[in-house]
């Protein structure tokens, strides 16, 4: 165990070199009322669980629902309630030491390690970012009936938006993203009651059936579903947008502050929950029942759905929450961006270079395969940016549970055996299934 008084998470000022060190401790919590500092610390978990619905995850819902019904809602939890610890261990790491993820490991590692660390967290940034161009096109293709190939350079200008958001600051940013998940919350919800899903069948379906660890099929996309959950570089996120938030610096402070946090992230994934269940739902009342189990593609499920639901009210719903989640990709995508760069190499960009640089390495395979494949190609693509994230995936979270596990890093916020215990086997199974994912779609 690291006891050493040189230890830099002890010795160093407290939040030097931040990341994003212009909304660093930006945001008063020192109210009053319960309520009130409950409301100061409620953001950072929602912009964190805008990667627990993206494209991905809307992928492998909609296949879910189309070819198992209801079976795979208890998958969905599962995997939920295993990203509330991941999540919350993130949280505990910024909070006890003033460190995000990536500047720790930049701490910690020999540098050829944290360098590596570095490169495979740039590496999944970008592939989480052409999920993002991938679903935004996809998105102004159902509304507008925009080319994808055009699509994909539109998205190129979020860049701006992001600029915006971030000058009127933090607090304003985080309003956005709230807001646009209302929305894609909204609209599933309204699609949802109008597909009259079997509500017994659906409670049910979050009792695990055993079928799904004997049949392959039903495993397939189990693994697919925990896959496409938990995101690499929301752990990055979570550990830096936490101290956005001016709380003490004591160690009853630091409770108190970490009580808070992880209400936000769990209040704010059990909202990701229902999104998702909700998605798999639908798929399920229509899909599912008319007999159409292979949906492949996000396009196909928005087209079919006027067919199975009537009217254009349900597919413009559809792709308007599509359009949101983009949008709300692209900001979460380049905090994260700036929180790994900033923490591995203590190098700081402006906002706007920094977006246009990860934006444009995301767009030139994304356009490259639409010119190529034409929209049919989206799907494959989203497929191979879930697989980078899986293989990156554990290079993010043995990093996070390394930290956490170490009482002389943690200090008065060490982490709990049983917590430790459940998060290692959380990891493990996380991992595991992540491997057999690749393995699966190389080898199919």
């Amino acid at each position: 165990m690291d006891t050493s008084p040189h230890d830099p998470l002890l010795s160093r000022p407290h939040g030097a070199t931040a990341a994003l060190a212009e909304s660093y401790r930006s945001i008063d919590t020192s109210h009053a009322s319960l309520w009130k500092r409950l409301f100061a610390f409620l953001g950072p978990g929602f912009l964190v669980a805008v990667g627990y619905m993206d494209p991905g995850n809307w992928a492998t819902s909609i296949a879910g629902g189309a070819a198992e019904g209801y079976t795979l809602l208890s998958v969905i939890l599962a995997s939920s309630l295993m990203a509330m610890l991941l999540q919350a261990l993130a949280a505990r790491l910024a909070i006890a030491t003033g460190f995000d993820l990536a500047r720790a490991c930049r701490e910690y590692y020999p540098r050829p390690v944290a360098m590596a660390l570095w490169v495979l967290a740039e590496i999944a940034i970008i592939a989480t970012d052409i999920a993002e161009v991938v679903g935004t096109a996809i998105g102004l293709n159902l509304l507008f009936g925009l080319p994808v190939q055009i699509g994909v350079l539109v998205t190129a200008v979020d860049v701006f938006l992001i600029l915006a958001l971030q000058r009127l600051g933090f607090r304003k940013l985080e309003a956005f993203v709230v807001a646009m998940l209302l929305v894609i919350f909204t609209t599933f919800i309204i699609q949802m009651l109008l597909a009259k899903p079997e509500w017994g069948a659906a409670a049910a379906g979050l009792i695990p059936d055993p079928r799904i660890a004997t049949e392959p099929a039903l495993l397939y996309l189990a693994l697919g579903i925990i896959g496409a959950t938990v995101m690499p570089h929301n752990l990055y996120l979570h550990s830096g947008i936490v101290q956005t938030r001016a709380y003490g610096r004591s160690e009853t402070e630091k409770k108190s502050a970490l009580k808070f946090a992880v209400w936000d992230s769990s209040l704010a994934l059990s909202f990701a929950f229902l999104v998702n269940a909700a998605i798999l739902i639908l798929a399920a009342a229509t899909f599912f029942k008319a007999g159409h189990h292979e949906i492949t593609e996000i396009g196909d499920a928005q087209r079919m759905l006027s067919t199975l639901l009537g009217g254009l009210l349900s597919p413009q719903l559809f792709a308007i929450a599509l359009l949101c989640c983009g949008l709300n990709s692209a900001v979460t995508g380049t905090l994260a961006g700036q929180i790994v760069m900033e923490g591995f190499l203590n190098l700081r960009l402006p906002a706007y270079a920094r977006r246009l640089v990860t934006r444009l390495i995301a767009i030139v395979p994304s356009i490259l395969v639409t010119m190529y494949f034409g929209s049919a190609g989206t799907g494959a693509l989203l497929i191979f940016s879930q697989v980078v994230l899986a293989f990156q995936l554990p290079f993010a979270i043995v990093p996070l549970l390394h930290f956490t596990g170490s009482k002389a890093k943690m200090q008065g916020l060490s982490t709990p055996v049983i917590m430790m215990v459940l998060a290692w086997a959380i990891a493990a199974l996380i991992i595991g299934l992540n491997i057999k994912l690749i393995v699966d779609v190389i080898s199919s």
